[in-house]
């Protein structure tokens, strides 16, 4: 199959093809390989007299997503691909008339499957020339399919590979070129084949990294959540809000450079975050606004208090003021604390009343101390004059001589408080050295003690009397069993004898 040459322009002569012509450097140019790079170039004086047609680039490959991107490990920097690409091989002559054949004015057929089909025209030029041009077709999809191959080798990203796959099977299939296409088909499903294995590679990958992320969000909604569900009375606010806000961070961060994880997945963790943030701030303005309110609360009451003590601080009535201030101290301390800054604002109010009052009755007592100090000089005398009493030989006259004392020592009056304790233990010890001494002599000289003292003697001197009589009996006997128990029991007897006697003797 031919088609009718059409006149050569003044750039380059006409060439037609049995189908519609294709660029041959269809997604070449944009991978730096040039389309004459690897074309079989003509002798010098054809090409002068009719020039090649130069086919128009095609259509740019999309560039790789940036997902794709982000689910690989990033490469090494490596040199530009078309300083490593290696070259491939331009179709000799010899080889592209292995191939093809040229007949009549430039029509060119391809020999393919053990049989010819025709794949254009180019009128005007050598039977070289014409086979040349179409063989450059060939060359520009075989030097494609060498970039894809390195490309597969590398491991680049593998987006769009099976469409330049397809494509290039598509300007194979329209047999409008010269050249050994099976083998080029062949190359093509082994890169088919190839790009599958990459793709399954890239995906899981892919979908260990999508994993990865997906677990980092799960432990940030965890983690909120558990913070959020936290009783709001025990909560830290401070340490759990920053924690919050750094969660809410490194949410932002994951979803601005992290791993897409589709659409249900990102929008179901996002409602279990911000539910999670919407919980926590609630429970936040609850607590602080309880706060505000307890604190409200609690100033009232400790105010209060305030008035009272401050009503109290001008008082001379030292007794009754001091008891009201402890029941204002017990009443403090039962009562709520406010705010640190608010309390201790207060406890300063109320221990300033407080503090007037007590340094008012210091002075006070300071002033009765000094009129008392007298008093202290003849209580002191008269505790020495005290001591002489003891220890007590003679106890009428030991309490006479107390008495005595006692008298003078109230006519005496008051002493300072600080020496009050020391006066009053000095004398308190004489009085009980008297009162100890007035029990012991009762103790003698108790009737009762003594009819049960000569009851008990009586009982004894006749028990010892029976017991004699035993003894005496047994002796005559001469039972030693008898006689050893009979000395025993009177033995016992007697000395219990002598021990009564003795209280006795004590006692009369």
């Amino acid at each position: 199959m031919t088609e009718a040459a059409a006149p050569a322009t003044d750039a380059e002569p006409a060439a037609t093809s049995a189908t519609a012509p294709e660029a041959a450097t269809e997604g070449v140019e944009e991978a730096g390989a040039q389309p004459e790079q690897h074309a079989l170039a003509p002798a010098p004086d054809a090409e002068a007299a009719a020039p090649a047609p130069s086919p128009a680039p095609g259509p740019r490959p999309s560039a790789p997503s940036p997902a794709a991107f982000a689910s690989r490990p990033k490469p090494a920097a490596a040199a530009p691909a078309a300083a490593v690409a290696p070259a491939a091989p331009a179709t000799s002559p010899a080889e592209a008339a292995k191939w093809g054949r040229v007949e009549g004015d430039g029509h060119v057929f391809l020999t393919i499957d053990g049989g010819e089909h025709a794949v254009g025209q180019y009128p005007g030029v050598s039977d070289d020339e014409a086979l040349a041009y179409f063989a450059r077709k060939y060359d520009d999809v075989v030097a494609q399919i060498v970039l894809l191959e390195q490309r597969v080798s590398s491991k680049a990203p593998s987006t769009d590979m099976q469409k330049t796959v397809t494509h290039l099977h598509e300007q194979l299939a329209e047999r409008n070129m010269v050249g050994d296409l099976r083998a080029a088909e062949a190359r093509l499903d082994t890169l088919a084949t190839h790009i599958a294995e990459l793709e399954k590679t890239e995906k899981a990958e892919h979908d260990a990294v999508r994993a990865a992320e997906l677990a980092a969000r799960e432990a940030i909604v965890a983690e909120a959540e558990e913070i959020s569900g936290q009783d709001p009375a025990q909560t830290q606010w401070k340490t759990s809000s920053a924690r919050m806000n750094e969660l809410f961070e490194n949410w932002k961060a994951a979803q601005k450079s992290g791993v897409r994880l589709g659409r249900s997945n990102e929008d179901a963790l996002w409602k279990r975050f911000r539910a999670a943030r919407t919980v926590f701030d609630r429970h936040r303005r609850a607590y602080f606004s309880q706060l505000d309110s307890n604190n409200s609360a609690a100033k009232t009451a400790k105010e209060k208090l305030i008035s009272e003590a401050e009503a109290l601080s001008s008082s001379t009535d030292w007794g009754y003021a001091a008891g009201e201030y402890r029941r204002l101290m017990d009443q403090w301390k039962a009562s709520p604390r406010a705010s640190r800054k608010d309390d201790d604002a207060l406890w300063a109010r109320f221990r300033a009343a407080q503090d007037v009052f007590f340094t008012s009755r210091q002075a006070a007592n300071d002033e009765i101390d000094q009129e008392y100090a007298a008093n202290l000089t003849v209580k002191e005398a008269l505790l020495t004059e005290a001591t002489t009493i003891l220890p007590i030989k003679d106890l009428a006259a030991a309490k006479k001589s107390l008495q005595s004392v006692r008298d003078r020592w109230e006519e005496a009056g008051k002493v300072p408080r600080a020496d009050m304790g020391r006066i009053e233990a000095g004398l308190r010890k004489v009085e009980d050295a008297v009162r100890q001494a007035e029990e012991e002599q009762w103790q003698r000289s108790n009737p009762e003690r003594k009819a049960r003292t000569n009851s008990a003697l009586s009982q004894l001197e006749s028990a010892i009397a029976g017991l004699q009589d035993d003894l005496a009996k047994a002796e005559q006997s001469g039972d030693e069993r008898k006689i050893k128990a009979a000395r025993e029991a009177l033995e016992a007897r007697q000395a219990w004898l002598d021990q009564i006697q003795r209280s006795a003797s004590e006692l009369s």
